[in-house]
């Protein structure tokens, strides 16, 4: 058995660095090529759901907003969705999120192929880290790519990740990264610099956008704090037991750093939350998406179906492809657990216990404002393939694993008949993995001793993983939406507008297994507006922020209520009403939607498609900004008229000149966006106050008699704090860096 990482002298290691790198490589290229094969079997494979209503729009937005040099904070293009960086899941100051959308958008791709790019991406990063973790652990090259094999290609990750909920794929590309900085930090051998390794990939995974890696991020940080300061003797005195934890502070201040540098992000969706629908999600919720202990022989077959919570809390037969591991770990760990189990356990132990953990935390229900605890799976993976390398490490070329493969196979193939836990896609999956069990064994054997018998491992779980993914669907039920090219033009809709578009729930509606043609050129559902610029009240949110989204009612989907819906038309759709006061100046209807704009005097219909009909108001389309002479919220108040002109309506700031009459009443002026806390008015030198209309949009009351140019610009507490934050964390970084390069010189 080769010698522990421990043992190896660090200079040997930086030799070994050039090697590392060109695994590493080729770890990313095998899952590069994995991904390609699926996209031939399937070219729509990462292009479902959330990825169609909410990720690929907003990317298409945040690479226009480069494009034209604006940083993608907000998006005029939605109310709803309008605060992207509030919105977290889209990677708004992850450096390698936007680096990666800018140059997709660089080529003429379909919305699929913009899809697999971004996710492959990322999948490639998050093999290649998981390589180097493996490698640092002191893996042989196979038995590192097995590890990356199984953290980027499982099954949840695949299904959910990289083809449904992007952001779950952005963050966690990055915690391996960062399991292999923080272990570097906390090495005592290295230089006193180590503490800035995990700095840059914690950076990423809280950028990255999804806050469960977050807490992920947060686990491996105290597990490896734990598992450090417990390794050190217990004995030895005062002093020993100080110097044990003081050897922790460097991964301490790394992970600091990276958290400093990400602030802007954590502390935007920090304010966009409070009094969000997120807070005040139903209880019911942190129900759904449970692993039911009955679903865990699907570690070994994924064909194996059990019920399962869905997100309507209705137990219904599901197949566990979001257990799908390549087969080859949990019979390696088995295994090694049966005949080897005191040394394995020794050596292991600390994995194990943090395994165990994540399986249970992916069983029991969340609180506060996470849910569906299924989504601790990809790291439950991740350490999952460490330990069984760990157990094929100190057994290599062993037919051991192999046997237990097979047989772990035939009795989940006869429990599978017995309980009656086949679902659809039993058969031929099985036979397959029966398959491959055998020829591991066979390979094994004829193997014995030569130069390759290390590889058979790779080459299983890589094979399983394809068959998995070939014979049941990647998409785990999620609806799929035909959605056209078409989409990224604005006709037959007016870009100068601003749109209310009522329709009905739309994975139950416009889904393929419903509306199998192109659709969506009318409705506009979900966030797909911003794909051709058109400006709409709708949008897709989880978070849902105060305003907008809880006056009208809206679901995650961009669907606004249909009751409110019907009352916005009814009652509020004439030229002194709420709609009006929003600046909204079209209404898109679906067809299935029995809703007419009133008075008629004030709309006209102006399309009528097989989605639905477009109505417009008679009059020109409203000014981004104006002047009003009364508003119902302050009764008894008139408001002078002002001249508002040469109106700039930018991403983050609008400006426009400003004449107010002489006299004793202000002018009240109204901007046609949502509110969110952090706006602030200056005309010229002069701040003045701005103030939300019932949380909407935001106003600003102008002096008699001023005039001139009048900026809102956007500069909320949390982007100026942030942003201070991260600039002295990078300046730290930066004088580091330097003071590493002087002392090596």
């Amino acid at each position: 058995m080769k010698r522990r990482e421990d043992e190896i002298p660090i200079s040997r290691r930086l030799t070994q660095t050039p090697y590392n790198l060109l695994g590493a490589l080729l770890a990313g290229f095998i899952v590069l090529a994995f991904c390609l094969i699926l996209l031939w079997h399937d070219p729509l494979v990462f292009w479902n759901d959330d990825y169609e209503l909410s990720v690929l729009p907003v990317f298409a937005d945040m690479a226009r907003s480069w494009s034209e040099g604006h940083w993608p904070i907000l998006s005029p293009y939605s109310w709803v969705c309008g605060n992207l960086a509030g919105e977290f899941q889209y990677g708004v100051f992850s450096v390698f999120v936007n680096t990666v959308v800018i140059a997709v958008w660089k080529f003429p791709l379909t919305f699929p192929q913009q899809a697999a790019a971004v996710s492959i991406a990322h999948l490639f990063a998050l093999a290649v880290g998981a390589f180097l973790l493996a490698r640092d652990r002191h893996f042989s090259v196979p038995l590192s790519i097995f590890v990356a094999l199984i953290a980027s290609l499982n099954g949840w990750i695949i299904c959910w990740g990289a083809t449904d909920w992007f952001g779950a794929l952005g963050a966690f590309t990055w915690l391996p990264w960062v399991w292999w900085g923080a272990a570097r930090a906390l090495d005592p051998r290295r230089s006193k610099w180590r503490f800035l390794w995990p700095a840059p990939f914690v950076y990423l995974v809280v950028t990255g956008g999804f806050p469960y890696t977050v807490l992920m991020l947060l686990l491996l940080i105290a597990w490896l704090a734990i598992k450090f300061a417990m390794a050190n003797p217990s004995v030895g005195g005062l002093l020993a037991k100080t110097q044990g934890i003081l050897s922790i502070v460097p991964m301490l201040f790394g992970v600091a750093l990276g958290f400093g540098l990400a602030a802007p992000a954590w502390l935007a969706i920090l304010d966009l939350v409070q009094g969000s629908a997120r807070e005040l999600q139903a209880a019911r919720a942190h129900w759904q998406w449970l692993v039911p202990p009955a679903a865990l022989p699907g570690l070994i077959l994924p064909c194996w179906t059990v019920n399962w919570a869905d997100f309507s809390n209705r137990y219904l037969p599901h197949t566990a492809v979001e257990l799908a591991c390549g087969l080859v770990a949990p019979a390696a760990l088995i295994a090694g657990l049966v005949w080897r189990a005191r040394a394995l356990v020794r050596q292991i132990k600390w994995e194990l216990v943090l395994l165990l953990f994540l399986l249970l935390l992916s069983m029991i229900p969340t609180a506060g404002l996470f849910r569906w605890s299924f989504r601790w799976l990809p790291f439950f993976h991740l350490v999952l393939a460490i330990c069984a390398a760990e157990a094929l490490h100190r057994r290599p070329g062993s037919v051991i694993p192999a046997a237990m493969a097979l047989s772990l196979t035939i009795v989940t193939a006869i429990a599978i008949l017995i309980l009656r836990t086949t679902g659809s896609y039993a058969f031929p999956l099985t036979w397959i993995f029966l398959g491959l069990s055998a020829f591991w064994i066979l390979s094994t054997l004829l193997l014995r001793g030569a130069e390759f018998q290390k590889w058979p491992p790779v080459a299983i779980t890589f094979l399983a993983l394809l068959a998995t993914y070939m014979y049941i669907p990647t998409n785990c039920g999620v609806p799929k939406y035909n959605f056209s090219q078409a989409l990224l033009k604005p006709a037959p809709l007016d870009p100068g507008r601003l749109y209310l578009s009522i329709y009905p729930w739309a994975e139950l509606t416009y889904c393929v297994a419903y509306k199998p043609q192109p659709v969506g050129e009318t409705l506009r559902p979900g966030s797909t507006p911003m794909w051709a610029g058109l400006h709409f009240i709708n949008g897709y949110s989880p978070i849902r922020p105060a305003g907008v989204a809880r006056e009208f009612a809206t679901s995650i989907h961009g669907e606004v209520n249909p009751s409110v819906g019907g009352y916005l038309l009814s009652n509020q759709a004439g030229k002194d009403g709420e709609l009006a006061l929003l600046g909204v100046d079209g209404i898109v209807v679906a067809h299935e939607l029995d809703l007419t704009p009133q008075p008629s005097s004030e709309w006209e219909t102006v399309l009528t498609t097989d989605e639905g009909r477009v109505f417009h108001r008679r009059s020109a389309p409203f000014a981004r900004v104006r002047s009003i002479t009364s508003l119902d919220s302050r009764p008894g108040e008139q408001f002078a008229a002002a001249t508002v002109s040469r109106i700039n309506d930018s991403r983050n700031r609008v400006e426009a000149d400003v004449d107010v009459p002489n006299g004793e009443r202000p002018a009240l002026l109204t901007f046609s966006r949502p509110y969110f806390r952090g706006y602030e008015a200056r005309l010229g030198n002069r701040k003045l106050a701005v103030t939300p209309y019932r949380g909407l949009f935001p106003m600003v009351e102008v002096p008699a008699g001023a005039h001139g140019r009048l900026a809102l610009i956007y500069r909320p507490a949390w982007l100026i704090w942030g942003g201070a934050t991260a600039a002295a964390c990078v300046l730290v970084i930066l004088l580091a860096v330097i003071l590493r390069g002087r002392a090596n010189n």
